[in-house]
């Protein structure tokens, strides 16, 4: 697919972490050095690497609108792409679960989600890849896990605990049962039974999840672990291989990712809320402190643009470092060397901002236009 070959001229470049007046130049979809014939005049816009969102489920919305709802999967996919666009998002990682939890997070639409992505992959300007979130306690399942990730070439896996062992092991009925057990299809007496079956067998889960994850590390995947608690909880997932820790939610588990040399990702909507939904820490607090490597979307797209404004009116950070949260940190995490700065050399994963008002201009993917709208088309037709 031909992409566009040209020069941005007066913009406001953010380059080696330093937002100022220049130039930027694509050619056959990379940064290039050279100044193509094409100019585009930039005054009045930023010039900022394309976000790379390292989790985030919030497609879900697209391909299911509603409980049985279900649409065409590769129009939901289609239009998911174009919300990631549209919030400046040009590497997006699909945050699929594989639980018992059934509906939209069951293995069965995990396998619909996948095939669906992947056959409708030369379909795609933004790079959207999946992540497996895998319910540890599913170790009858770990075969298929493992067959389904090979299939797909999924690079980054995450493991998650949602069974409520708490309530469980006081005897009391989970919140929200009828709810939960009405989106798995099942009746509310066979979900519980079978979290109860689940949570039954928790003292065989490290052993086998270990084998798990070392199988899962000799085929070269990522691993993270999801709502770290504790510092020795880290440590645990550490132990196995687990490098990434996904939304640590307390400064003790935070602090432990990092002492042991892991990378740590916290929601963007963290940030806007000021605090967790759930009461966990806060991610403006751990930023402050340094104990963050990248932001992802989790479930809202936006939150990403809109937390640096936060994290900056808050102190917790200058605007080039936590726009490196946005797309160095989370691109550096994943191996993605090619992308996450717009140096030379790099693809060419462009947000182009409106200075004034902070609205998206452009989305440019691998020197594709992804996104469009405004002033800045009017100037790009122009030229």
């Amino acid at each position: 697919m031909k992409t566009f070959e040209f020069t941005l001229v007066g913009g406001d470049v953010l380059r080696g972490g330093v937002l100022e007046q220049g130039t930027l130049s694509i050619s056959e979809g990379h940064v290039s050095d050279e100044p193509r014939k094409r100019r585009i005049d930039a005054r009045g816009f930023r010039i900022l690497p394309g976000i790379v969102d390292i989790h985030g489920d919030g497609f879900e919305r697209h391909l299911a609108p509603r409980r049985g709802a279900m649409t065409d999967m590769r129009a939901g996919i289609a239009s998911a792409e174009a919300d990631l666009a549209s919030n400046g998002i040009t590497t997006a990682i699909m945050a699929q679960f594989y639980s018992w939890e059934g509906g939209l997070r069951s293995p069965e639409f995990a396998r619909k989600f996948l095939n669906a992505l992947s056959v409708t992959r030369d379909e795609h300007l933004t790079d959207m890849r999946p992540q497996l979130r895998i319910e540890t306690h599913m170790m009858d399942d770990y075969t298929d896990m493992l067959a389904l990730i090979a299939e797909h070439n999924i690079g980054y896996v995450v493991f998650n605990d949602h069974i409520p062992h708490k309530r469980l092991d006081e005897g009391r009925k989970p919140p929200r049962l009828t709810g939960t057990a009405l989106k798995s299809g099942r009746s509310p007496e066979a979900h519980l039974a079978m979290m109860k079956g689940l949570h039954d067998r928790r003292d065989d889960v490290p052993a086998a999840l270990a084998a798990f994850a070392a199988q899962l590390i000799a085929q070269g995947r990522l691993i993270g672990s999801h709502d770290d608690h504790t510092a020795a909880e880290r440590a645990e997932f550490h132990a196995m291989g687990a490098q990434i820790s996904e939304f640590p939610e307390t400064q003790d588990a935070a602090q432990a990712a990092r002492d042991t040399g892991g990378s740590i990702i916290l929601g963007a909507p963290n940030v806007m809320r000021g605090g967790s939904h759930a009461g966990n820490v806060s991610a403006v607090d751990l930023i402050r402190d340094g104990l963050c490597d990248a932001l992802a979307s989790d479930y809202h797209y936006p939150a990403l643009r809109q937390s640096i404004a936060k994290l900056v009116e808050q102190n917790a950070c200058c605007f080039a470092s936590g726009w490196a949260l946005l797309s160095e940190g989370p691109a550096r995490i994943l191996g993605l060397d090619d992308r996450g700065t717009l140096d030379t050399g790099k693809r060419a994963d462009i947000l182009v901002e409106e200075s004034a008002t902070g609205r998206i201009a452009a989305t440019i993917s691998a020197g594709r236009i992804t996104y469009l709208q405004g002033t800045f088309a009017e100037r790009l037709f122009a030229s």
